[in-house]
């Protein structure tokens, strides 16, 4: 009997020992689902997170080759361009999102060294180029020196006026392509090619016009108080600055309108005012005349322009190399303004007449009483026209007294002499008069008087050594 109640009792631990197994294992189980849905949970994160991270990697990626593109599509060659032309902008990145980082410094490193790399090869053509044009202006220079002395030469020797014609259109033509030659071998950094002596300033002037086609159109005013002169070395860059200004302003003037040529006198040097009635010049075109007249910039000939214009350029050459100044503005009278500034010291001196007159083409001074003689500049070889009437009070040569001066100007002991006149007066009046009644001479004319010109020149240069003197130049109050 008491066997029953003992199996019993182990069938209930055994039961009661299965179960508490089997809640165990249950416990387990759960615990273990648990963590498996957590680490599939981060799982879960890990890949998405992998994937954004994927996806803005390859947007980078793919902005990144869009900018590259950019750079090689549309910043380099508008960099090419801009080196050309400055007004031309360059553009920037084409995402802001890369302004600041190694992608944006790369990338501008990268035009600075294609900037870098087309500067110096553009430098070193060009160097190329300006030393081939040097040493082939140099040569033809000469060559035409020489056909100008030749011509000279003829022009001396037959005295046919027919014959006479004809030399002088050709030295005149030769002066044209002699001019040419000089302004582009001065860009290219030639030496101007012509050693003069010293020379009155109102006489370089006139030199300088009868290079010009339309010089019978300048009008040469001397207010000069003195016989100033230009030091040797500076003569003919002078010449070649006054002659392209000049050139610049019969070009872009009507054929019918005057060039006005001033001489006026300060007191730390003389100035050359050029003006023309012309079409004028705009703010950015003066800004660009006057980066190339001050000589300050390097200049390359890809920048002179298609056909290229060197007149300027030529200017700012020697304006650097020789020390005086050009200054550009609009004129008062609607054109062009141009001012040929000449520093007393080192450049200008002063002349004894009475060793070395001055030549008869040159315009006179303006005087106390007297007009001054304007005229137009002749070409080289040509006959000057005739003198402005003088009026009926200094008919008769009377001695200078000081009332006819300005205070700046009157007599000094030690003054220099004065010139002499080539004429006298007499002359003068009866010359005047026959001017009046008859109209202006064309350059055909000019030329065919230069034969007979040539047949007096020796009597004439005689008879100018015993002719009365001169009253003392001064300035005339306006």
């Amino acid at each position: 009997m008491t066997s029953i109640p003992e199996a019993l009792l182990w069938c209930l631990s055994a039961g009661t020992a299965a179960a508490v197994v089997l809640a165990a294992l249950s416990i387990r189980a759960r615990g273990q689902r648990a963590g498996l849905r957590t680490r599939l949970s981060a799982a879960e994160e890990q890949n998405s997170a992998t994937l954004h991270s994927n996806t803005e990697l390859s947007a980078r990626l793919r902005a990144t080759e869009a900018e590259i593109r950019h750079l090689a599509g549309t910043r380099l060659p508008d960099l090419t361009l801009a080196l050309a032309h400055p007004h031309v902008p360059v553009p920037g990145l084409k995402d802001a999102r890369f302004a600041g980082t190694e992608t944006d410094h790369a990338l501008s490193a990268v035009l600075e060294q294609v900037s870098d790399a087309i500067t110096k090869e553009r430098s070193r053509v060009d160097a190329a180029a300006q030393s081939t044009l040097r040493g082939a202006t140099t040569t033809i220079q000469a060559l035409l020196y020489q056909l100008q002395t030749a011509l000279q030469e003829m022009q001396h020797r037959y005295d046919d006026p027919s014959v006479a014609q004809d030399l002088l259109n050709a030295d005149f033509l030769n002066e044209q392509a002699l001019r040419r030659i000089q302004a582009t071998g001065v860009v290219c950094g030639a030496w101007p090619g012509l050693t003069r002596e010293d020379s009155y300033l109102a006489e370089l002037v006139v030199g300088a016009t009868s290079r010009l086609r339309g010089y019978e159109r300048v009008q040469v005013s001397n207010q000069l108080r003195d016989p100033i002169a230009v030091v040797a070395r500076a003569v003919e860059p002078i010449a070649i600055v006054v002659t392209e200004l000049l050139a610049n302003a019969l070009h872009h003037s009507h054929r019918e309108l005057p060039v006005t040529i001033t001489l006026q006198q300060g007191n730390r040097g003389a100035s050359v005012i050029v003006d023309d009635y012309g079409v004028g010049m705009h703010d950015d075109e003066i800004k660009a005349a006057m980066e190339l007249l001050s000589g300050e910039d390097s200049l390359l000939l890809t920048q002179l322009g298609d056909p290229p214009r060197s007149g300027f350029a030529a200017a700012g050459q020697l304006v650097r190399q020789y020390g005086f100044g050009v200054h550009v503005e609009p004129s008062p009278y609607g054109g062009v303004r141009a001012v040929v500034y000449i520093p007393g010291d080192p450049l200008l001196t002063v002349l004894d007449e009475s060793t070395q007159p001055m030549s008869v083409m040159a315009p006179l001074p303006h005087r106390s009483g007297m007009p001054e003689r304007s005229h137009s500049a002749l070409p080289t070889g040509a006959t000057t026209p005739a003198p402005a009437a003088v009026p009926a009070a200094s008919a008769a040569p009377a001695a200078p007294s000081a009332a006819s001066y300005e205070a700046p100007a009157q007599p000094a002991e030690g003054e220099l002499p004065r010139r002499r006149r080539r004429k006298p007066v007499s002359e003068l009046d009866e010359s005047a008069e026959r001017t009046d009644s008859l109209p202006p001479r064309s350059p055909e004319e000019t030329g065919s008087r230069w034969a007979a010109l040539q047949r007096g020149t020796e009597s004439g240069r005689a008879a100018a050594q015993s002719e009365p003197p001169r009253s003392p130049e001064g300035n005339a109050q306006s």
